[in-house]
C-alpha cells in the first residue's frame, strides 16, 4: 500500500490536475499516482527511469472475456483512471484466447461476441466515473496472438519451462481440477509473452496474478526480452466477504443491476459492527467510491436525517474506517450511502445500455438465455408381471397389457 507521503503527493495531484495539464506533473507526483492504493509495486525503478527519459509510461491490463463483468471491476478501472491522470498510455488487453484456455470458461464461439461486450462495458464505467477513452487503447488477444512470431515464442517457453513451473505460476488465476486440460499450462505463458508483444513497460493486475508476474520476470530475459514493473491491486472482498466473483449471485452485483436491485443486495451484505477487516463494503468504499468522488470532485457521504444529525463526509479513508470502529458509522447508516454512491456510478451505465441497440445485441450474442430442457416422460415397463412365464403366455400377456392401456386411453379422451 502506499504511504501516506504517497497519499499526500498524489491528493496533490490530483488537485492539480483538476485545474491545469497533466504535463505539468513532478516524476514524485506521477509515482505516487501511479502506485496509490496498491498492495505493491515490482520493480518500481524501471517506471522512474521511463520517466526520466521523458517519455510516458506504456501499461496493460488483461481480463479475459469470461463471464459478465460486476461492480468488482471499478476495482482495476478506479486503477486505471489514476494512471490515465499520471498521464499513462494504458492498453487494456481483451483476453479472447485466455478466456477459452481457461477450462473452456468461454466457448470459442462465443469469445468474440463477449470480448465486445467487455469493451462496451469498461468504456462505459470510465465514461460514468468521467473519465476521457480516447487516451485508451483496446487490444484484442486474438489479434496478434495467432502470429507465426508468437506461437514461435509459445513454443520455445514450453521447451524451458516444466509444468510445475507453469502450474504454480497459475495456480491463483487458472481454474485447478484433478484432470486439468493441458490449455491452462499455457495461460501463464501467453500472459509473460503479452508484455513483449504489447511492448509495455508495465503489467497492472490483482494481487491474485503475482505468481504470473514474478515468472514472467523469470521467463521473458530467457527470450531476450526486457524484464517489466507490475503493479498489483489488492483483493476486494465481495458482500459476503469472500472473493467478489461473478458465479456467485449474492456477492456481487451486476453493472446493469436497477437501483432497487442495488439497494436489496447491499442491505443483504455481511458486514459486522466496528470490524474492517474483511469486510467487503469497507473495501468497496476505500477502492472505488472514495476514488470515484474525488474523481468528480466531490466526497463520501453518510446521511444521517433519521437520527437528526449532521451527515458524515468523508475523503480519507482512515477517518472513516476510525468511525467505523468507534461505532460512530454504523452499518446501517453505511449501507444506503453505499448504495447511493453506487447508483450513481451505475444508473448512467445503465441508460447507455438502454440507449444502444448494438449493445443490446451483443449482449444477447455474447450471453445468450439458457434453453430449459424439456422433460422427457418416462414409459412405465409393467413386463409380464411374474416370472418365469412361458413364451406364448408372455406374448399374450403384453398384447391385454396393451391393449388395457390403450382401452383406457381411448376412454378417458372420449369422456373429455
Amino acid at each position: 500500500m502506499g504511504s501516506k507521503t504517497d497519499d499526500t503527493l498524489a491528493a496533490a495531484a490530483d488537485a492539480k490536475l483538476a485545474v491545469t495539464d497533466k504535463s505539468v506533473l513532478s516524476k514524485e507526483e506521477q509515482m505516487a499516482l501511479i502506485s496509490r492504493n496498491l498492495q505493491e509495486v515490482m520493480n518500481p525503478e524501471i517506471l522512474e527511469k521511463v520517466l526520466d527519459e521523458g517519455r510516458h509510461i506504456r501499461i496493460y491490463w488483461g481480463t479475459a472475456t469470461t463471464g459478465r463483468p460486476h461492480c468488482g471491476y471499478f476495482v482495476p478501472i478506479m486503477k486505471i483512471s489514476q494512471l490515465l491522470a499520471a498521464g499513462c498510455h494504458v492498453v487494456i488487453l481483451l483476453a479472447d484466447i485466455h478466456g477459452f484456455l481457461d477450462n473452456l470458461k468461454a466457448p470459442i464461439e462465443l469469445v468474440e461476441y463477449r470480448a465486445q461486450y467487455y469493451k462496451w462495458v469498461i468504456k462505459a464505467i470510465l465514461e460514468a466515473v468521467g473519465v476521457p477513452t480516447e487516451k485508451l487503447e483496446f487490444v484484442l488477444g486474438s489479434s496478434y496472438q495467432k502470429s507465426p512470431e508468437y506461437i514461435m515464442d509459445v513454443y520455445k517457453l514450453c521447451s524451458l519451462c516444466s509444468e510445475h513451473d507453469s502450474r504454480r505460476a497459475g495456480s491463483e488465476v487458472v481454474k485447478q481440477t484433478d484432470n486439468a486440460p493441458l490449455s491452462g499450462l499455457l495461460y501463464p505463458l501467453l500472459q509473460a509473452l503479452d508484455e513483449e508483444y504489447l511492448k509495455v513497460d508495465c503489467q497492472l493486475g490483482g494481487v491474485d496474478q503475482r505468481k504470473i508476474f514474478v515468472a514472467a520476470k523469470e521467463w521473458l530475459p530467457k527470450l531476450g526480452y526486457k524484464e517489466r514493473a507490475h503493479l498489483l491491486n489488492p483483493m476486494v472482498p465481495g458482500l459476503q466477504g469472500s472473493k467478489m466473483s461473478s458465479s456467485d449471485p449474492d456477492s456481487k452485483i451486476d453493472l446493469l443491476d436497477l437501483p432497487e436491485v442495488v439497494a436489496r443486495k447491499i442491505k443483504k451484505a455481511e458486514a459486522a459492527p466496528k470490524v474492517t477487516e474483511g469486510n467487503g463494503l469497507i473495501g468497496f468504499t476505500e477502492f472505488v467510491l472514495l476514488p470515484a468522488a474525488e474523481l468528480r470532485g466531490g466526497k463520501f457521504t453518510v446521511l444521517r436525517e433519521r437520527d437528526g444529525l449532521e451527515p458524515l463526509v468523508y475523503s480519507d479513508i482512515a477517518q472513516l474506517k476510525a468511525d467505523y470502529e468507534n461505532d460512530v458509522l454504523t452499518p446501517q447508516l453505511l449501507k444506503p450511502a453505499i448504495s447511493a454512491a453506487l447508483n450513481e456510478l451505475l444508473v448512467p451505465i445503465n441508460a447507455a445500455f438502454q440507449a444502444s441497440k448494438e449493445w443490446q445485441e451483443i449482449t444477447l450474442k455474447a450471453y445468450p438465455p439458457e434453453e430449459k430442457k424439456k422433460k422427457i416422460k418416462k414409459v412405465k415397463d409393467k413386463g409380464t408381471r411374474y416370472q418365469g412365464a412361458p413364451p406364448a403366455k408372455v406374448a399374450a400377456q403384453e398384447g391385454k397389457t396393451e391393449g388395457a392401456v390403450d382401452g383406457s386411453a381411448a376412454d378417458g379422451a372420449a369422456e373429455q
